[in-house]
């Protein structure tokens, strides 16, 4: 139904997307969510053409919409648009909203398009406000509104914008209900969210957009259980990370701490917890410090606000070396206390670099306590 080919877009210096390739199908609902900035309502904009695309080619059945002849308001009756600030007009009633379109733009006879328009309010469950104008309706009906007034226009395609975002979380739900029942409908959709529970139910397929990029892309048991991408895993899990990087045996160890406590203490973890993974990353310390001459040492760690778990990275280039696999190691007390503060731990040689990844436990006692 829509082919996107090497879409780009970029205003002046700065490349909002870039070489975007992808296709959707009549009936399919899309997800697409990332970090705020990456470019995703551009990417909506651009295939509404309310944002004119830098290059590439955007095909809707056959037409391909940046070609000169295109009719780009008969284009945008076949896939209109929700914004998440509603974009109602304020001096005209819900019904006036509603049939100002059909009426202007497609020569429906207003008796029609007043009869069309209470049955998209009765579906939408607001018929009893088709008198009443904007600013007596709550966030929620408001957003409503403007979906039945998408459907007024009896669109082939919905590209939804964030349409809960300017909501209170109490009226989330009702817009959602719409959306979902559009695409038990059949509707094609592309939705811009953040509420990754909708478009876990909802979607027929799940992008993950970061840097301009369709970055990954599936279903959403794919992007939600096992994504394959490091990037869509830490957005999934709302992984927060703190870095730091040892290029000398002679690091200043008590400012690296001072930085791993002061990451710990925004992200609100336990005392027990910070001393146990200081200490974890005091002991990996101590196992490297005889390569650190000749080795680069990348110190990563990562919290997961959904799992609420630690991870702990090691990597290194150099020749592969795991610290913890040596014989002369087995009763090693630094060891020891490793293997007893973690849950799970990894090593893994991946494109010439040592990767040693560690799961810390929660709510244990280390070593020694």
């Amino acid at each position: 139904m829509i082919t996107i080919t090497h879409l780009s877009k970029r205003f002046g210096d700065n490349v909002v997307l870039r070489d975007i390739s992808t296709e959707i199908r009549k009936g399919e609902v899309i997800s697409i969510i990332g970090p705020s900035g990456t470019g995703k309502s551009t990417f909506l904009r651009c295939l509404n053409l309310l944002d004119q695309p830098s290059g590439g080619s955007i095909v809707v059945d056959s037409q391909n919409l940046l070609e000169r002849k295109t009719n780009i308001a008969r284009i945008r009756q076949k896939m209109n648009m929700v914004f998440q600030s509603f974009n109602l007009f304020s001096h005209l009633s819900v019904m006036e909203n509603l049939t100002l379109g059909p009426i202007r733009l497609k020569g429906m006879a207003p008796a029609e398009a007043e009869r069309k328009a209470m049955d998209l309010l009765k579906l939408v469950g607001l018929a009893e406000k088709a008198d009443s104008y904007p600013d007596e309706l709550s966030g929620g009906q408001k957003q409503r509104v403007a979906i039945a007034r998408c459907l007024a226009m009896e669109p082939e395609i919905i590209l939804f914008d964030e349409p809960t975002s300017a909501l209170d979380p109490t009226m989330v739900s009702e817009v959602l209900s719409v959306i979902r029942r559009l695409a038990k409908e059949g509707m094609t959709m592309l939705i811009v969210t953040h509420e990754m529970d909708f478009a876990r139910d909802v979607s027929n397929r799940v992008f993950y957009m970061d840097e301009g990029l369709i970055y990954e892309e599936g279903t959403p048991q794919q992007i939600f259980e096992n994504p394959e991408k490091e990037k869509t895993r830490a957005f999934i899990n709302r992984i927060r990370s703190f870095s730091y990087r040892i290029e000398t045996p002679d690091y200043d160890l008590y400012a690296m701490n001072a930085e791993i406590e002061a990451f710990c203490e925004k992200q609100i973890l336990p005392k027990k917890t910070r001393h146990n993974l200081l200490l974890l990353v005091e002991e990996l310390l101590q196992l490297h410090t005889p390569f650190l001459r000749e080795i680069v040492l990348d110190i990563t760690i990562g919290y997961s606000e959904k799992s609420e778990r630690i991870t702990l990275l090691f990597e290194s280039s150099g020749p592969a070396l795991n610290v913890l696999e040596s014989d002369a190691l087995a009763d090693d007390l630094g060891v020891i206390i490793i293997t007893n503060l973690c849950e799970r731990i990894d090593y893994q040689r991946l494109n010439d670099k040592n990767r040693l990844e560690l799961l810390l436990k929660t709510g244990q006692r280390h070593a020694g306590d």
